[in-house]
């Protein structure tokens, strides 16, 4: 019996040593290698300190930065933690909203940022992505169309012109990959640290 218990054991110790510690040592290293910015989060720096992701949405609420899209990642209540509550872009619960086109609450929810879009006089034509949430919820990308929406209340936070907070957009544009894959996009964290360094 000993016989057959030994080399199991033997199997199950150099197993776990090549999945469980060469493997991914070796996958980390070439990353590193190959591709350091990615293997590290895509973390983007101003003046030496980390300010976010170029892979996870932000939450911006000044009238002086470009929104994201909608977010429906939630957190525990500080209240009760046995309880959710609303916490957008929370990196640490990504999720989708999971409610369905037939969703009184989707609706209301949509109907409801539409609203608070037009009230707060930010957009005058409400793009698809500014009403609705990424599967995720922390999607760090708008559409075209959402981003040059802002423009003009950008500008006028920034006491800027509508035609230069525009350009800001246009240089940030990232086209399809490979041209074919996937809808133009505007990298949201991008284009505000853009405008902060255009002032």
């Amino acid at each position: 019996m000993l016989s057959q218990i030994r080399p199991a054991v033997v199997m199950i110790v150099l197993f776990t040593a090549l999945t469980g510690i060469v493997y991914p040592l070796a996958i980390t290293g070439v990353a590193q290698l190959a591709l350091p910015a990615q293997a590290n989060g895509s973390v983007i720096e101003r003046d030496g300190t980390v300010v976010g992701s170029s892979l996870i949405g932000q939450n911006f609420a000044s009238d002086r930065y470009f929104h994201g899209r909608p977010s429906a990642t939630t957190g525990p209540d500080p209240a009760d933690p046995s309880k959710s509550i609303d916490a957008p872009y929370n990196a640490s619960n990504s999720m989708g909203s999971n409610l369905g086109p037939t969703s009184k609450k989707l609706v209301d929810r949509v109907n409801a940022t539409i609203e608070a879009e037009f009230a707060a006089g930010r957009v005058d034509v409400v793009a698809a992505d500014a009403a609705t949430t990424s599967a995720s919820g922390l999607d760090p990308h708008i559409s075209p169309q959402f981003a040059l929406a802002q423009a003009g209340a950008v500008a006028k936070a920034r006491n800027l012109s509508e035609s230069q907070v525009r350009a800001v957009v246009e240089a940030n544009l990232e086209g399809r990959v490979l041209g074919v894959i996937g809808e133009p996009r505007v990298n949201v964290l991008l284009l505000n640290l853009a405008l902060d360094r255009l002032q």
